[in-house]
């Protein structure tokens, strides 16, 4: 049998982790995780990282494996999920990869675009902006500069914001214009499945996700992080919030709002993404495990 990744796609909250592990029960295989922000160990809540019972019931791979002091980013997630893949097609022609994050999804599964080296004084700045003057005017320029990325990545992202517009103002060119150039094949096949839901419902699964969080002590996790929150890794919806809280920017009640709200935000540029993609096999959430497996069989 050739070599098979097949690959669970869809909006955060939407369940993709629990069709995950079925799928790897089912087929005897392991389970690499393209969730940028499951990657650090100190952020557990606020990134639903598969409990326990989860992790036991299906091996996983790049969870909790990095710190957020490390500079770690999807150019170094693909080396080492290609290499590890190479690992796994050893015991089974059969792996499973799953999360949320387009951009790492890509990198596995197609390769990562050219970009050209630029002034690293221009982040510098970009960052100084950012602090002084908010994201709100930096996504302006953006939107000034390559409507077309603005419409495209994660805007609410500092760390993605940032890297289109140093892009923009170092090279001259637009960010996207160095984007879908021809990559290096890869030596297995790809199956992606979605997962969707009605938007009232999705929403609804949000909403109660970041209830359950903050239950679970989303605040605690978030205030022991407040000394490192310049760190990338912590520029991310569920903790920036909660540190405007703890600077005295938001009250706790509005913060939590802001979460939900940004959140349902970000499934939204999630199913924008992944809606491009002609490829994915799209199931509704709720959908029997069987028929997936099915289709998947008839796609072997």
């Amino acid at each position: 049998m050739t070599n098979t990744l097949i690959t669970i796609v869809g909006a955060t909250a939407i369940g993709k982790t629990a069709l995950s592990i079925k799928l790897a029960q089912h087929f005897g295989c392991e389970i690499i995780s393209c969730d940028s922000r499951q990657f650090y160990k100190e952020m557990t809540i606020g990134t639903a990282v598969p409990d326990e019972d989860e992790l036991s019931a299906a091996p996983h791979h790049f969870i909790q494996n990095r710190s957020i002091a490390e500079d770690y980013n999807v150019g170094q997630f693909e080396k080492d999920a290609l290499l590890k893949l190479d690992g796994l097609f050893q015991k089974s022609p059969i792996q499973i990869m799953v999360g949320g994050s387009g951009l790492y999804v890509d990198a596995v599964l197609k390769g990562l675009d050219y970009f050209p080296d630029v002034d690293p004084k221009i982040r510098i700045n970009l960052t100084q902006r950012l602090e002084s003057e908010g994201i709100n005017t930096l996504q302006e320029e953006l939107k000034t500069l390559d409507t077309e990325a603005y419409n495209s990545i994660a805007i609410d992202n500092p760390h993605r914001l940032i890297r289109a517009l140093e892009i923009c103002i170092g090279s001259g060119k637009t960010y996207s214009s160095f984007k879908n150039k021809p990559k290096t094949p890869r030596n297995f096949n790809s199956i992606k499945i979605g997962l969707n839901a009605d938007r009232e419902i999705m929403y609804n699964r949000i909403n109660k996700r970041v209830d359950i969080m903050m239950n679970n002590g989303l605040l605690e996790e978030a205030e022991a992080l407040l000394p490192h929150k310049q760190l990338n890794a912590l520029q991310t919806v569920g903790y920036r919030e909660l540190f405007d809280y703890f600077d005295g920017k938001f009250t706790l009640d509005f913060a939590i709002d802001e979460i939900k709200k940004n959140t349902r935000r970000f499934a939204k540029r999630q199913g924008t993404w992944f809606r491009k993609d002609e490829n994915i096999i799209w199931f509704d959430f709720q959908q029997d495990v069987q028929t997936i497996i099915e289709t998947i069989s008839d796609k072997l």
